[in-house]
């Protein structure tokens, strides 16, 4: 199974899983930011240059990204129900460029979510 990755890939997946292992729920959301801005890049990068695979590959990662902000969601409140809305919208967007590749969607989604996590990293110092 390793044999058909690339070793960035089998460098990245390792050095997620170390930090998934060590996270707090704070780190973990950071952390699911950034493989989602991370995989956006990509897919955008992939289908530019027509490569399929890639572009598949990242936006799998990039909906995995998105499911687990999901379901990390808590309460009832104003900013649990905006932050569903904004995940879910983010989602089928994402889907949406699996059937018909979205360039520019997908660049405003990405640029959006550094924009909040670039918010959440000032309000934490």
């Amino acid at each position: 199974m390793l044999a058909t990755r690339s070793p960035h890939e089998a460098y990245r997946r390792v050095d997620f899983d170390a930090r998934v292992a060590g996270a707090d729920p704070g780190q973990l959301v950071t952390l699911c930011y950034e493989q989602l801005i991370s995989a956006l890049g990509s897919a955008v990068y992939a289908n530019g240059r027509g490569d399929n695979l890639l572009k598949s590959q990242s936006l799998t990662r990039a909906l995995s990204a998105i499911t687990a902000l999901q379901l990390g969601v808590s309460g009832e409140d104003g900013m649990a129900s905006a932050l569903r809305q904004l995940y879910e919208a983010a989602r089928r967007s994402i889907l949406d460029s699996a059937l018909a590749f979205d360039e520019k969607a997908l660049s405003t989604i990405r640029q959006d979510f550094i924009e909040i996590a670039r918010a959440m990293q000032a309000a934490a110092a």
